[in-house]
């Protein structure tokens, strides 16, 4: 009996390993396909709000809202403005700007970034290997954004610009979910972060002047885009990332940093033709060392 029960374990593990990996990594070409057609922050506030209410349908079947304090919610809330709110709907509105692949291999320097941002909030010296990690992915930031053949004008700039913002923003808020009081129940929690997170975007959108939609105007691939964004990209890899985190060690959980980098590469480049260069290479081989490094200190 406990064999079985071990190897369900193992078969879940994989099988969350495998969507954290892939779904994320493929995430990137999605929000492209749908920006091509809807306007990034009302294409988020769409993505997230039918999200959040696939998610609290299921929560109220298994009866998950028990035991849910004021507090819970009103961090969740906020942590949902953060995280999906600023952070992805600023991605997807530099996704306008900026290659799927280029702006993979930004976010990926992001524990670079969350590093010494808790040095700054925690006062807690990081390790030694964290200081090497973080001047080699440097190096690499570097030499990513540095290519006249990638970055031409200063719409681009204006997106790898909003991409950091975007980086230090999740950064705040990773710190902030590691002390905050959640709901205990991961579905509330993520229908939460997804209900302020799709309503934050919304009014982005109104902000800035997004102009609406005709959906008759869609075409097959950006319908079907934005059902894998809400299916797969949000409630199904979130689902995925929780179980992980409940189940194995965080450095191991964050070796997705690796690869959803480089799947994002290679599926820009296949479906659209997008440029990686060898520069791009050798950027992405120096960040991940760095990550690396971070990460190694991290399990230590």
């Amino acid at each position: 009996m406990n064999n079985q029960s071990s190897a369900g374990s193992l078969f879940y593990i994989i099988i969350s390993f495998l969507l954290i990996y892939f779904v994320w990594g493929a995430t990137y070409l999605f929000v492209a396909f749908v920006v091509d057609e809807i306007p990034p922050f009302l294409a988020s506030g769409f993505r997230y709000l039918i999200a959040a209410m696939i998610v609290f349908a299921l929560a109220a079947l298994f009866r998950q809202f028990q035991g849910v304090t004021r507090d819970q919610v009103k961090n969740a809330l906020f942590a949902g403005v953060l995280f999906l709110g600023v952070g992805t709907g600023g991605v997807a509105w530099a996704l306008q700007y900026v290659d799927t692949g280029f702006t993979s291999l930004i976010i990926s320097s992001q524990p670079l970034v969350i590093v010494f941002m808790m040095w700054w909030f925690n006062g807690k010296r990081p390790p030694i290997s964290s200081f090497i990690g973080s001047g080699i992915g440097i190096i690499g930031v570097f030499l990513l954004i540095s290519q006249k053949e990638i970055v031409v004008d200063t719409t681009q700039w204006l997106g790898i610009i909003t991409i950091f913002g975007c980086i230090l923003t999740w950064g705040y808020a990773t710190i902030y979910v590691s002390k905050a009081d959640l709901p205990k129940s991961q579905m509330v929690n993520i229908g939460l972060q997804m209900l302020s997170g799709g309503t934050a975007t919304f009014i982005f959108s109104l902000v800035v002047g997004e102009e609406w939609v005709d959906v008759n105007q869609l075409t097959n691939r950006a319908i079907l885009s934005m059902g894998f964004l809400i299916v797969f990209g949000g409630i199904i890899v979130f689902t995925a990332f929780n179980y992980l985190l409940r189940n194995v060690t965080p450095d191991k959980v964050a070796t997705s940093t690796y690869v959803n980098p480089i799947v994002a590469m290679v599926l820009g480049w296949w479906f659209r033709d997008e440029i990686i260069t060898l520069q791009s290479v050798v950027a992405a081989v120096v960040i991940l060392t760095g990550v690396f490094f971070i990460n190694s200190g991290k399990s230590q």
